[in-house]
This record gives structure tokens, C-alpha cells and sequence, in this order.
């Protein structure tokens, strides 16, 4: 008899909180999925730094050897030194010394990182005042860059998901949920052709030292906005028609940005994926005073009704 109530106790907690269980779920299975990512991360790539640790220390030391008036402390500052500037995007390369980084292009390029949140890294600013200047900017501008985004997605929208689908489903009769689904299963092919596959091939034929790989990974990085900041276009010494290729990457990455997140919106708009929101958020719960306001027309309502009917 006690467990019986107790089950049905159980049972029943479970079933009045399943959204809470569910955020729970939903809370753990995103930590095993970090816990997964960082043990697959470690083993894939901390032989590569290892590897490459070991080829610095013996260069380092071949140096020393073949320059024996050169001690280790002075070689140990002038390293440092460059490494400094090479994180504010200066290098003491010969053949990196014609591209400046603050150019109106390069500026271009760099605001355009701030504002869409990928910020590649790859140049800061080099003074206060440039760096206070950042702040406020992208304080700013940020929120303005969300709106325009948000506003330039509504309206395409209507053209390239809504629009479609209900033409179909009148023409044809056939379901919105199943029309969504290939709808948005084509809007993403079509994305990743011409957003990801193609651009990636012309980056690989423009940049001198990128695969296909290389560009694929450079497209995916941006356009979700990771910006990791090890592979950035328009760097090289030799490239031809850098203040162009600039202004064209800056185009690229904007209009890239806008149609992930119009496919991004395309696939939240699904009927499965609603029912599947619906299940890790809160039920909205009605308001006392609302019942209570309600109730109380309601009864006033009556009470009139009925002192009409009697006078009649």
C-alpha cells in the first residue's frame, strides 16, 4: 500500500514538473557534450603541440649554437617583443611590411568583425584611446547590428520561407509541416553551395597557402561566427588587389551572416522543432487577479442578465 502511494507520489511529481526534468536533461546531456568535445580536442591536438614544442626548442637552441654571442636572455626579449606585436597584428617579416593593418579597407574589415560578434583577433587596437573607442563603438553598435539583422531576416522571411510554403500548400494540398521540412532541407543545400562550397573554392584559388579544407574551415568559422582568427583572408604580401578582396570579404561575410540566420529562423519555425521547444520551457500560468477579474464579469454578467429576464 506504501509503495503504491508512494509510486503514484512519484508519478505524479514527475508529471506536474516534466518541463524542470527535462531542462535537466536537456542541462546534462550539454555538459557531456563539452566534457566529449574537450577529450576529443585533447587527444587530437596536444601530440601536434607537443610535436611542434619540440621543433621550437631545437631551432631555438641550433640558433644559440651557431650565434654564441648572442645569449639566451637577449634572444628570449627580442622574441617576446615580437610575439607582442604579432597579437596586434604587426609582424617584423619583411614581406609582411607593405600590408598595414589600419588602412580604410583593413578598418572596414575590422568593424565589420566587432559588430557581427566574430572577431577574427587577428588586429586590436594599439591605443587607449582606440580601445575606449571600441568599447563605445561596439557598445552601440552591436545592439543596432542585431536590429538590422533581425529586421532584414523578418522581411526575407516572408519571400523566401513563408511565401513558398503556402503557395505550395494551397497549390498542392499538401501538409506544412512536411512542405517546412523540404523547404528547409533545400534552403540549406542551397546555403551551404553558395555560402560555404563555392566561396571556399574561391578563397583556395586566391589564397596561396589554403586548401580546400583550409577555406571550407575559414567560411564555417565566420559565418557562425566563431572567429577564431587563425585563417584571415587578405593577409598575404603578394596579394593582388588587397583594398578590393577586402571590401569584397566584408560583403561576403554580411550577406553570409543574414542567410545562416534566415536558415537558422527557417528551421525554427518547424512545427517538430516547436514541439520540441515546448518541452524545456516553462508553462505560462494564468494570473490570479486575471481569474479572479474574469470571475467577477463573469457574475456580474449574470446578475444583470437575470434582472432583465424578471423585468420582462
Amino acid at each position: 500500500m506504501l509503495q503504491s502511494l508512494a509510486s503514484s507520489s512519484c508519478v505524479r511529481l514527475m508529471q506536474n514538473h516534466k518541463s524542470t526534468w527535462y531542462f535537466a536533461s536537456l542541462l546534462l546531456g550539454y555538459v557531456l557534450y563539452l566534457v566529449f568535445g574537450a577529450i576529443i580536442f585533447s587527444s587530437v591536438e596536444l601530440p601536434y603541440e607537443d610535436l611542434l614544442r619540440q621543433e621550437l626548442r631545437a631551432l631555438k637552441q641550433r640558433f644559440l649554437q651557431e650565434n654564441e654571442c648572442l645569449s639566451e636572455e637577449r634572444l628570449e626579449r627580442f622574441l617576446k617583443k615580437a610575439l607582442d606585436a604579432s597579437n596586434y597584428g604587426v609582424s617584423i617579416l619583411n614581406n609582411a611590411s607593405i600590408n598595414w593593418n589600419w588602412d580604410f579597407t583593413s578598418s572596414l574589415f575590422f568593424a565589420s568583425t566587432v559588430l557581427s560578434t566574430t572577431g577574427y583577433g587577428h588586429t586590436a587596437p594599439l591605443s587607449d584611446g582606440g580601445k575606449a573607442f571600441c568599447i563605445i563603438y561596439s557598445a552601440i553598435g552591436i545592439p543596432f547590428t542585431l536590429l538590422f539583422l533581425t529586421a532584414a531576416v523578418q522581411r526575407i522571411m516572408v519571400f523566401s520561407t513563408r511565401r513558398p510554403i503556402s503557395y505550395v500548400h494551397r497549390q498542392w494540398g499538401l501538409s506544412k509541416a512536411v512542405v517546412g521540412v523540404a523547404h528547409a532541407v533545400v534552403l540549406s543545400f542551397l546555403a551551404i553551395c553558395f555560402f560555404l562550397l563555392i566561396p571556399a573554392a574561391v578563397f583556395s584559388a586566391l589564397e596561396d597557402n589554403w586548401n580546400f579544407l583550409d577555406s571550407f574551415y575559414f567560411c564555417f568559422i565566420s559565418l557562425s561566427t566563431i572567429g577564431l582568427g587563425d585563417y584571415v583572408p587578405g593577409e598575404a604580401a603578394n596579394q593582388n588587389y588587397r583594398e578590393l578582396y577586402k571590401m569584397g570579404i566584408t560583403v561576403y561575410l554580411i550577406l553570409g551572416l543574414i542567410v545562416m540566420l534566415v536558415v537558422l529562423e527557417t528551421f525554427c519555425e518547424l512545427q517538430q522543432l516547436k514541439q520540441l521547444r515546448k518541452m524545456f520551457y516553462l508553462k505560462k500560468e494564468k494570473q490570479k487577479d486575471r481569474i479572479a477579474i474574469l470571475e467577477h464579469d463573469q457574475l456580474s454578467f449574470s446578475s444583470v442578465s437575470k434582472a432583465a429576464a424578471s423585468s420582462n
